[in-house]
């Protein structure tokens, strides 16, 4: 079932459960005033006609002569007075005796002073009358034919009303549900149009800041991270094929030139040496797409635990320098620590270490002496690092783009490199909770700057 139609049937039912219980106050209302008005008209009708008899001395004949002439057109109220000895001073209508009253009906009504209950659908009501010193029990009863006439007549309106109201609320019910739902089934069609071919469609929104357009934005925002990320696929995508075909074309290149052609032993070297080195480019560009992979995990999914900053800088200086003997890498504190804690980090050490001899590779690879330096700094509930060198610096043009994935700027010629280190330093960095900010002048040198949150 649609929203549409379980509102429209909520609404209806929760609108018909009001008018019900409107209506039940409203007929038993009715019944309950009905009764209480009849009560009082028999007993004004039973003081008349005692006062007739008693009072005005009417004759007992042509007072019975008057009831059965008027119950002929209308429910005359039958009319009885007895003494406190169950004797009969008058009676209405004897032959009929609609209340038949008995020796213990009598003496409540003494004792109790007055006395009203049914007689199947006939109001009977009991009193006390007070005649020259004298009490008498006077018993009345009649049908209001009338007043159940207007109740009958009262239940078939409020039937029919309720009836026609329902309808009339369910028509309604549909007509506003269709026009509520008017902007989620026009967001429905629009979404429903957008596919990875046109990603750029956006969901229609207006300025209201209601649900529906807090629904809208919201929608659009991911389809805008949606499009950047099939753009950054597309982009990686195909600088990977680029990357890879490179060395790839070269390898085979040099493969297929020594089989060709008999070659001396010195030029079989050379050309295993070329393809070892483009090799070795390979395996560097997948080891380093393995570790992005890693880097873009759920944080969720990668094991972190209590590290010291130092130890695992020595272990990156320590790894850099092996690969690359006459690289240059000094570590340096620039403020003392009080205790552990200050120099403790909660992360993953493989993904740290990574990023760490990534930056100090960069320093050195783009500095004419090799060097590269790392002062060790500490700030409230922060170690702030700051990876230097005196190389040949980055253009200010290059500074923007240097975490782009495969970007290579103007300093390109002068060391070989993927474009893949920095992006992925940038990224286990803030898999880490923590920043990194750059700053260069050409032909001075270049900073990176890194804050991680201590334990």
């Amino acid at each position: 079932m649609k929203i549409r139609t379980r509102l429209t049937l909520l609404f209806t039912l929760i609108t018909a459960t009001i008018l019900l219980a409107f209506a039940f106050v409203i007929y038993f209302s009715a019944v309950e005033n009905r009764e209480k008005e009849f009560y009082i008209a028999l007993k004004k009708e039973a003081v008349t006609k005692a006062n007739l008899f008693f009072d005005a001395k009417v004759d007992a004949k042509t007072l019975q002569d008057i009831y059965r002439s008027n119950r002929k057109i209308l429910n005359e109220v039958e009319v009885a007075i007895y003494d406190k000895n169950f004797n009969l001073f008058y009676h209405d209508a004897v032959d009929i005796d609609r209340v038949k009253e008995t020796p213990e009906m009598i003496e409540e009504i003494f004792k109790n002073g007055k006395m009203q209950f049914y007689q199947d659908d006939w109001q009977v009501i009991g009193m006390l009358f007070d005649y020259e010193g004298n009490e008498y029990a006077i018993t009345a009863t009649a049908l209001d034919e009338y007043g159940y006439n207007k109740l009958e007549s009262l239940y078939r309106t409020i039937f029919l009303v309720f009836i026609i109201s329902i309808i009339i609320i369910y028509i309604a019910g549909r007509f506003f549900s269709k026009k509520a739902f008017q902007p989620i089934t026009a967001m429905t069609e629009k979404a429903r149009s957008i596919s990875a071919t046109n990603l750029d469609l956006r969901l229609s929104s207006n300025d209201s800041k209601d649900e529906l357009s807090e629904l809208a934005n919201t929608f659009n925002e991911m389809l805008d991270r949606l499009e950047t990320s099939f753009e950054s696929q597309k982009h990686f995508v195909s600088n990977i094929s680029h990357e890879m075909r490179t060395p790839l074309a070269a390898i085979i290149t040099e493969l297929e030139l020594s089989i060709n052609k008999e070659r001396n032993l010195e030029e079989y070297k050379t050309a295993i040496q070329n393809a070892l080195s483009d090799s070795r480019k390979l395996a560097r560009l997948s080891n380093s797409l393995l570790d992005m992979a890693k880097a873009s995990y759920d944080p969720s999914e990668i094991s972190f635990k209590p590290i010291r900053i130092d130890e695992l800088l020595l272990d990156a200086r320590q790894q850099v320098i092996q690969a690359n003997p006459t690289y240059q890498i000094d570590i340096n504190f620039e403020n003392n620590f009080d205790n552990e804690e200050e120099i403790t980090i909660n992360g993953n050490e493989y993904l740290l270490k990574t990023a760490f001899v990534n930056l100090f590779e960069n320093g050195c690879k783009f500095s004419e002496n090799k060097q590269s330096t790392v002062s060790i700094s500490f700030e409230k509930d922060s170690i702030k690092l700051k990876f230097s060198d005196k190389g040949i610096g980055i253009p200010q043009e290059d500074l923007e783009n240097i975490f782009t994935p495969f970007y290579r700027g103007n300093n390109k010629d002068f060391s070989e490199g993927n474009g893949i280190g920095l992006p992925l330093s940038k990224k286990i960095i803030e898999l880490h909770q923590g920043s990194i900010s750059v700053s260069s002048v050409v032909s001075k040198g270049t900073d990176f700057i890194v804050f991680l949150k201590t334990v």
